[in-house]
């Protein structure tokens, strides 16, 4: 993995790949989907056991991450198996949530969320 620092300003197209794929990941349905994939690539099916919505709210969802690259999609036979693009989206959730973990310890101990210095 490459530890470089990322450059300081971020190439317009290169912002607008990036927004793309926020856009995939900026609805708590999508979410509840990535999180069912995270375990293991799932049949629709699965998915809608897991996340308990309607079976047209998956596939509308499944489509919006397919078409973002967020997830793939395997054809077994007469179904389809769907799982996360590759390990980045993984470790994108990963960090969304530890950043939510940081955000919530600091509300309890009172401290203000601000600017890290430390990098």
């Amino acid at each position: 993995m490459d530890n470089a620092l990322p450059p300081e300003r971020l190439p317009r197209d290169a912002a607008e790949r990036l927004a793309d794929t926020m856009f995939a990941l900026a609805t708590p349905s999508r979410l509840q989907i990535l999180s069912a994939l995270r375990a293991r690539p799932r049949t629709v099916s699965e998915i809608i056991a897991v996340v308990e919505m309607e079976q047209s709210a998956v596939s509308h969802q499944l489509r919006v991450l397919r078409d973002h690259a967020v997830v793939s999609v395997e054809r077994r036979g007469r179904e389809r198996l769907y799982g996360l693009h590759d390990h980045h989206i993984g470790a994108l959730l990963d960090h969304a949530q530890s950043h939510l973990l940081e955000l919530a310890r600091r509300r309890r101990s009172g401290k203000r969320a601000g600017v890290d210095r430390a990098g």
